[in-house]
């Protein structure tokens, strides 16, 4: 038996939890596209569009990273 509030048949945690791998998914491929744009709209070339990813990147590459590393390690 359930004792807290239900989202969907989900308790708020499972809910949550959902939600921000969705949401957070999104909003990375979201990224993704507008450093892609980025580069194109100021003809960055293949180098300079390589280095406008890996800058502009790091930010969201880290957060999978401490996710991935906290699922390894058995965290979570």
């Amino acid at each position: 038996m359930v004792t807290g509030p239900v989202i969907f048949g989900l308790t708020v945690a499972e809910f949550e939890d959902i939600s921000l791998k969705v949401c957070f998914t999104g909003l990375i491929l979201y990224m993704l596209f507008i450093i892609g744009n980025l580069a194109r709209q100021s003809k960055a070339g293949r180098y300079g569009t390589m280095w406008m990813f890996v800058a502009l990147g790091l930010g969201f590459v880290g957060f999978v990273a401490k996710a991935i590393i906290a699922k390894l390690m058995g965290i979570e």
